[in-house]
């Protein structure tokens, strides 16, 4: 965090800007939506400024690198027939045509229409990527849309069971929305996914669950609220992608 110094002196004053050294920290809570105890946070990856541009960019390149093209027309080289010359050039009084496949004529070929060959993947630099991820990260942190759980553990595949473990979760303050709506509302991150979790939480709407290797920009934004089981695992997990960058 980075906070505006002003030193004084006898002509001017200057304003110097120092970095100084903050310590995040977040409760803990186990998945009865009770405190546990507190984590420190690295402010690398949850202590970061808004950056609007740099989000727009990669979360923009990462929807159109999903884009799958579908829709296709056929230009006047595709459309079956037309290659007879409806009537000759000259001496009938209309208008002069080579091909009953032409984009004016009815049947004919469409044009400038979309063609399922257009590429729109577009390249994200892996900094850039990761950087997007965190700022996100940061942002949600600030507003109080994360939730650090200990651990996520069922005994058996029921949806009852999972829906039991979320409404315990909006006893926590600030975490009462979760529960209930019909939007996409939640997204639960884990180090590993068991079937488990994955078909118990599955039948649930407003809730995705996934591992903590996916997590992405795109996700984060759909989502408002953001729980993170086994934190100090997840983190690690994060952390380990500025070592690699």
């Amino acid at each position: 965090m980075i906070k505006e110094k002003i030193q004084k002196t006898n002509k001017t004053t200057a304003v110097k800007k120092v970095k100084v050294a903050t310590n995040l920290e977040t409760e803990v809570y186990n998945q009865k939506g009770k405190s546990v105890g507190k984590l420190a946070l690295p402010e690398t990856i949850f202590g970061l400024n808004w950056n609007a541009d740099l989000v727009h960019q990669v979360v923009t390149a990462m929807q159109a690198n999903a884009r799958t093209p579908v829709a296709h027309t056929k230009d006047r080289s595709d459309v079956r027939g037309g290659g007879r010359k409806p009537w000759k050039q000259k001496g009938t009084g209309r208008a002069r045509h080579g091909s009953s496949r032409s984009p004016i004529w009815k049947g004919g070929g469409v044009t400038h229409g979309p063609r399922n060959e257009k590429i729109y993947t577009q390249k994200i630099n892996k900094k850039m990527r990761i950087k997007a991820l965190f700022t996100v990260l940061s942002e949600k942190y600030r507003k109080g849309q994360i939730l650090f759980v200990e651990d996520l553990a069922l005994k058996n595949i029921k949806t009852k069971d999972a829906v039991a473990v979320i409404k315990d979760l909006s006893k926590v303050s600030g975490f009462e929305k979760i529960t209930g709506g019909k939007k996409i509302n939640l997204y639960i991150t884990t180090p590993a996914k068991t079937d488990t979790l994955k078909k118990s939480f599955a039948n649930i709407k407003t809730v995705e669950i996934d591992e903590v290797r996916n997590i992405n920009p795109v996700d984060l934004l759909t989502y408002r609220y953001i729980i993170i089981s086994q934190p100090t695992e997840s983190i690690s997990f994060l952390g380990g992608k500025i070592e690699k960058k």
